[in-house]
């Protein structure tokens, strides 16, 4: 009689217990949400994260707090998100390059991205442009492999830097189409892009928020998109995977937080970022840009990491370079 009552007490006791974390998790949020970015204010990351967290504070009833915490492409925010409590307080606004890049650009990178982080939703895609000095012969893709091919190891092209998604992603390019062409790496965007217009290189591989206001005056012609698809603002200028079959190289940014986040959070959580994504004023503030709304639900947005992490571990042993 006693054991019976004393596995009943038990079985009230661990009842109770649990009973907060449930309500904590239906509940949820009940206090304000860090969205961590790991670059600095104005960039592409920090805009979907502010424009992210506006609608989410709408939709959830809780202030979506933005903040930047910039260092060694990301990793460093990646790395102290992945240490913090899984109760979705914490969040991570993750792109291309601290999640699929850097596993294989840095030694001992101190988080795992598929066992340390919890994938709650894709967000967003973006194609890299490769783009030409307009006063180069460069006018089409077709072009620039024509004169490639005829004068190997003769032309250059710049990136934003050693290891960077524009960089790998030439190089990925440059080996399925059996090109010889010279990198020429740059300190970001701020330097690369200046290089290419003053012709110190004749092309670039770089993003649209840093060539689009020059493609528009003139001064770069597009040679071609990374993406699979076409760019909706400029539907004549070729995908690079029209010429190399399965080529697709891509910046991805999608929200992410701590292992062991509970299920219920994730759920709630990525319901709302759906809803966001589809809301015309969310979608409205990418219309002048090449960034594609681009929503996938938990699982989905695992696997795709996944397959991202084989397909950038490919093109960084192709490209040989060396991890720091």
């Amino acid at each position: 009689m006693k054991l019976k009552f004393a596995s009943a007490v038990l079985a009230a006791a661990a009842l109770v217990c649990a009973v907060p974390g449930a309500k904590a998790q239906t509940d949820y949020p009940n206090k304000p949400v860090k969205i961590l970015v790991g670059y600095v204010p104005g960039g592409g990351p920090d805009m979907v994260a502010r424009a992210l967290g506006q609608k989410l504070t709408e939709i959830l009833g809780q202030p979506f707090v933005v903040e930047n915490r910039p260092g060694a492409g990301g990793s460093t925010v990646t790395a102290q998100v992945a240490k913090m409590a899984p109760d979705g307080y914490n969040l991570l606004l993750g792109e291309t390059g601290q999640l699929v890049i850097a596993p294989f650009i840095f030694k001992n990178l101190p988080y795992d991205t598929l066992k340390d982080l919890t994938a709650v939703a894709l967000v967003t895609t973006e194609p890299l442009l490769l783009v030409s000095n307009a006063k180069t012969p460069f006018r089409k893709l077709e072009d620039l492999m024509r004169e490639a091919k005829v004068n190997p190891g003769k032309f250059n092209y710049g990136s934003s830097g050693v290891g960077t998604i524009h960089h790998i992603s030439m190089e990925a390019f440059k080996a399925d189409a059996g090109l010889d062409i010279t990198h020429v790496p740059y300190k970001g965007s701020g330097q690369s892009v200046p290089g290419v217009l003053a012709g110190d290189v004749p092309l670039l591989i770089t993003s649209f928020a840093a060539a689009g206001a020059h493609i528009r005056s003139g001064s770069l012609n597009l040679l071609a998109v990374t993406s699979p698809g076409r760019l909706p603002g400029f539907p004549a200028v070729p995908t690079i995977g029209e010429t190399v079959k399965g080529y697709d190289f891509a910046s991805e940014m999608g929200v992410l937080g701590p292992a062991g986040m509970p299920p219920a959070v994730v759920a709630k959580l990525a319901a709302a970022i759906k809803q966001a994504s589809e809301s015309p004023d969310f979608i409205a503030k990418f219309k002048d840009t090449a960034t594609a709304i681009t929503y996938k639900p938990p699982v989905e947005y695992t696997e795709n990491l996944r397959a991202n992490l084989r397909k950038f571990e490919r093109a960084v042993k192709s490209a040989k370079i060396a991890a720091e």
